[in-house]
């Protein structure tokens, strides 16, 4: 197999080009960026399959001759918003398998429409496939199906912990960062009622997980309340939830109104955001039993007649024995990446069309399992097993 790792040289590309390296059936990494620079100096940190290119997304035939003779695209490149829909149209008119980890719930949407096309052309691609979205959908679909029937899914995570790799080939404003100006700022789409609507984001959701004292979320723009209801006709309701890192701050939603009455730049603020997490330490408290998890899926629904809820959530790594090493960003974005890459190569992965990660191509307590295997490679974690990482909490 021959991949093209479309921004592989970045804070989360370089850790999914890292695993796929040593998967047998992996012939060739071409790590693309648009710095030759910084791809060579990363592929030369790498085993011999990996090699590096100069690739600027915006040039279409540069863009094709890229694509020619590969089998699988890992696109890293941010933010999608302005990248995922046109890079994800060259890769069907290539015929080449497609894996990213878009955090954009604009161009998720015209991403799914492009499901027949992606059929036609015989190639299974799967958008969002990292940490939230990504890990996130299949911790939600776990919930999902401890329960008869479900009603409302929330998807939620610590922003304190998402603070972007220090280690990228990318210059200027981070694209992570950007991104989360994009998504706290304006309107961002979310299906409650029955109904999609936009809201404003950073209002406040009072959730009641299993287990633990009811807490506060705030409404943060992302795929996982659009796809869900896309794949389960039947949801009444379906959010994405941030908590934690100073995010329901007054200084962070003052600066964001002030992006939206346009007095300041999304890049000022993404540059101030930048600036407010290195300068305000949001992610020294590690998470006790009654705080709210680092990342989870809450599934609310009925349990044999009977009103229940069900939450699945990612077990932060400090909490576990004292030589484990904290995962960054960049691993629990890019691991999932490279996972999908090995489903697919290993023919776990049969279906053709565009899907997101909660979609039931994937065996989510499988995939979950191969996340931690990989994460175990990079880290002394004192377990690796899914039920030392991965913590189910029922209402009943």
């Amino acid at each position: 197999m021959k991949i093209l790792a479309i921004g592989g040289s970045g804070g989360m590309g370089r850790f999914a080009v890292n695993a796929v390296q040593h998967f047998e059936k992996v012939e060739k990494i071409i790590v693309a960026d648009l710095h030759l620079e910084s791809a060579r100096g990363f592929a030369d940190e790498m085993n011999d399959k990996v090699s590096a290119i100069a690739l600027d997304v915006n040039d279409t035939l540069a863009l094709q001759a890229a694509l020619s003779g590969v089998d699988i695209v890992m696109n890293t490149c941010g933010p999608f918003f302005r990248f995922g829909v046109p890079i994800l149209k060259a890769c069907i008119d290539a015929g080449c398998h497609y894996f990213d980890i878009c955090d954009d719930w604009e161009p998720t949407i015209e991403m799914l429409q492009l499901d027949q096309a992606a059929k036609k052309a015989g190639i299974c691609a799967t958008i969002g496939l990292g940490a939230s979205p990504g890990v996130s959908n299949l911790l939600a679909l776990v919930a999902m199906q401890a329960l008869d029937t479900v009603d409302t899914i929330y998807t939620g995570w610590d922003i304190g912990d998402a603070k972007p790799e220090e280690s990228s080939s990318q210059q200027g404003t981070n694209a992570a960062v950007l991104h989360a100006i994009e998504q706290m700022t304006g309107r961002v789409q979310i299906f409650r009622d029955n109904r999609f609507e936009m809201a404003r984001p950073l209002a406040p959701i009072t959730v009641r997980y299993p287990g633990l004292p009811s807490f506060e979320g705030c409404i943060f723009g992302h795929p996982e309340a659009v796809t869900f209801p896309h794949n389960y006709p039947k949801l009444r309701a379906s959010l994405n939830l941030a908590h934690g890192g100073g995010i329901d701050s007054w200084l962070l939603k003052t600066i964001m109104r002030l992006v939206d009455w346009r007095l300041i730049s999304k890049v000022r603020a993404a540059n101030f955001l930048t600036w407010f997490e290195k300068t305000i330490d949001v992610s020294a408290q590690v998470n006790g039993p009654e705080e709210p998890p680092v990342m989870y899926g809450l599934a609310i629904g009925a349990k044999d007649g009977r009103p229940a809820s069900v939450g699945v959530s990612f077990i932060d790594p400090a909490t576990q024995a004292a030589e484990a090493n904290e995962i960054g960003m960049g691993a629990i974005t890019g691991i999932p990446l490279a996972c999908g890459v090995k489903f697919l190569i290993d023919g776990q992965l049969k279906e053709t069309g565009v899907f997101s990660p909660e979609a039931g191509h994937i065996n989510p307590k499988l995939f979950l399992e191969e996340v931690l295997v990989q994460l175990g490679h990079l880290t002394h974690l004192s377990s690796i097993a899914f039920e030392d990482n991965i913590k189910i909490s029922c209402s009943w």
